[in-house]
């Protein structure tokens, strides 16, 4: 047989006349944006008739409300601002209620027609060029507004004004300038579903190494689950003092409905449908399930847990059960929730019904000290409430800020 010769060719080398060094330059770039933050306010003032006669420069004033990391307060001037207007016109005005150093904003102050017809009267700087740009305040204090907003005897006859109310809408917004540099694109991460996976274990019941007899029934679960979210539960199944019989434990003085929704925030981390757990569609099962839920938690030491149902307690304070919600606020240590409920029942028009209601007796027996707390509460709500505004607010009267510095009003 012959032999396959095979020619080796030698490498050949091509020289280039472009070097490292005369490599063209990287180049980078970012961006500045300057956007407005954006928020409104609906202001409702009743009583017009009543608020006539308060005296020029003296105002009614709107809650506090955020917008753009900064508060701002609407006023409301009855009488008119300024003395040579001899009450003729009323005032509105926009102030800066917060600390804050050269704050450019629009704003934007609308008298709300209540016949439907929507002829409201609107002062806009969106939507519409400025000469000068936004608006700067520069302290707390300043404030942007019409001294002549529109005249009392106009008002009094249009429909702005119905059944002795008017209502007004402000929105504010924040002028803020952010630097955007190259967008570095990431893979997305699906969100964590540990929950609901571990409620389908919890539902399955596959792998479950304990039982709970709750008033006749049986709820089974898994010891690790239990035990790495409730200190109570990891002491009564795998502490020193462990409970003998750890396959079926009793439990006491609680509903089964209860202790059913404990183990679905325990696996699920979230509050169950406490209308479909209940079978009732009612607040006040609701609120009551919710309370009777606080107080597991907290007999299991679940932090969170009562920290969720307290959410749920204060969006849903009402006349017919804040009394007993004030009484486990105060057996639980709920401090949050405790201070939501004083001052709802302190208030001079909810007071006298609540003193109705069965819960107060039930207060009244089970926390007598709370009583005495409540009674001072009312004795300084409104004197408190009047101290906060004037401090807060004193500043906006005669246009200078709490160090009595002046700043220039936008009219």
């Amino acid at each position: 047989m012959g032999k396959i010769l095979r020619e080796t060719a030698r490498p050949s080398f091509t020289c280039s006349s472009a070097s490292p060094s005369s490599a063209p330059p990287a180049t980078t770039s970012s961006t500045s944006v300057t956007d407005t933050v954006r928020g409104s306010h609906r202001f409702k003032i009743t009583g017009y008739a009543l608020s006539k006669g308060i005296g020029i420069g003296k105002y009614i004033a709107s809650d506090i409300f955020s917008v753009g990391g900064y508060d701002w307060a609407i006023y409301f001037y009855p009488d008119g601002k300024s003395v040579e207007d001899n009450a003729t016109y009323v005032s509105l005005f926009i102030a800066l209620a917060s600390e804050g150093a050269d704050v450019r904003a629009l704003f934007e102050l609308t008298l709300l027609d209540q016949s439907g017809k929507e002829r409201h009267k609107v002062h806009s700087h969106f939507e519409r060029t400025l000469e000068s740009g936004p608006y700067t305040l520069k302290y707390r204090g300043s404030m942007w507004g019409y001294k002549r907003f529109f005249k009392r005897t106009a008002l009094e006859t249009s429909d702005y004004l119905k059944d002795d109310c008017l209502s007004v809408n402000c929105s504010v917004g924040v002028v803020k300038s952010h630097t955007e540099g190259p967008k570095i694109y990431k893979i997305p991460i699906m969100p964590s579903n540990i929950g609901q996976q571990l409620g389908k274990l919890l539902e399955s019941g596959k792998g479950s190494d304990v039982s709970f007899e709750v008033n006749g029934e049986v709820f089974a679960a898994h010891k690790l689950v239990l035990a790495a979210r409730s200190p109570v539960f990891r002491a009564q199944l795998f502490g020193p003092m462990k409970d003998q019989n750890t396959r079926c434990i009793k439990i006491e003085d609680m509903e089964a409905p209860v202790f059913k929704a404990l183990l679905h925030v325990i696996y699920y981390d979230s509050l169950p449908d406490m209308q479909e757990l209940t079978g009732l569609n009612s607040k006040g099962a609701t609120t009551l399930m919710a309370q009777h839920l606080l107080a597991a938690a907290d007999r299991y030491g679940l932090e969170r847990v009562r920290l969720m149902c307290e959410t749920n307690l204060c969006e849903d304070v009402a006349i017919n059960t804040v009394a007993t919600t004030l009484a486990l606020a105060e057996q639980h240590h709920c401090f949050q929730l405790k201070a939501v409920c004083l001052k709802f029942v302190a208030q001079p028009e909810n007071l006298r019904a609540v003193m109705q209601t069965d819960g107060f007796e039930y207060l009244k027996e089970s926390c007598p000290s709370v009583l005495t707390e409540l009674l001072e509460y009312v004795a300084r709500f409104t004197e408190h409430s009047d101290y906060l505004c004037k401090h807060r607010n004193e500043a906006i009267l005669d246009g200078s800020d709490i160090n009595g510095r002046r700043v220039k009003q936008r009219l």
